[in-house]
């Protein structure tokens, strides 16, 4: 007599699966064995890579903030006299103190050496070389939306030393159009207006200063725009 088949339950499917998976993966294993070794061996080396990169980051970005720190006192000094920015640039080794240049090539890339770059390009500028200053704020890199409306303003100015009004009035209104702030953005439009000007739209020039007449009443440009609209009318 013959006996009645056993029923085979989910949970036995289940295992069997499992089983077959296992034998399945452990045989690809071992025939690829050599391969696999070479991929998880660079997968540990960039990971390692990734960690060495961010704590190297990391240090520099903090070396980078102690040498700028002793620049402060130079940078503010220059507000009231101009020399110092050539001390800013360049440092002063016998004190101890590296300098913006210095700390950018070093450090750039970082947020401090970036910052420093930033410094580094308004020293240049108040120095009167423009073209140093210019590179110096279009390698400037920043998430910092004041710190982005003064880079392009920044390079608007070096374009104006260079007598290149054109150039100088687009980067001065992008500037403008990159903050909404009273306090900056009605003196980058005035800029821009003037730069306008210089370089014949006056047309262009006109349509700033009604803007800041419209949005910036208040400011002092605001007050002053009645008068070039007048005088660029004529």
């Amino acid at each position: 007599m013959l006996k009645p088949k056993k029923k085979i339950t989910k949970k036995e499917i289940k295992q069997d699966g499992l089983v077959t998976a296992y034998a399945e993966a452990t045989s690809f294993y071992y025939e690829h064995k050599k391969h696999i070794s070479y991929v998880v061996t660079a997968l540990v080396v960039m990971i390692v890579a990734v960690v060495i990169y961010i704590n190297n980051r990391r240090a520099n970005n903090e070396k980078a903030a102690v040498e700028l720190g002793k620049v402060y006192s130079i940078i503010d000094a220059a507000a009231s006299d101009s020399r110092q920015f050539k001390i800013a640039i360049d440092g002063q080794p016998e004190r101890g103190i590296m300098g913006l240049k210095s700390i950018v090539e070093n450090y750039g890339g970082t947020e401090s050496g970036e910052l420093a770059r930033f410094y580094l390009a308004n020293a240049y500028f108040n120095i009167g070389l423009y073209d140093e200053a210019l590179k110096q704020y279009e390698e400037f890199s920043t998430d910092n939306e004041l710190l982005h409306a003064s880079t392009l303003a920044g390079i608007g100015r070096c374009y104006e030393a260079k007598k290149e009004y054109s150039t100088a009035a687009t980067y001065l209104e992008k500037a403008a159009n990159a903050i909404s702030n009273s306090s900056v953005t009605p003196e980058y439009l005035s800029s821009a207006a003037r730069c306008y000007a210089l370089a014949g739209d006056k047309e262009k020039a006109i349509t700033l200063y009604k803007r800041i007449k419209k949005e910036y009443s208040t400011s002092k440009y605001g007050r002053d725009a009645d008068r070039y609209i007048g005088q660029f009318s004529t």
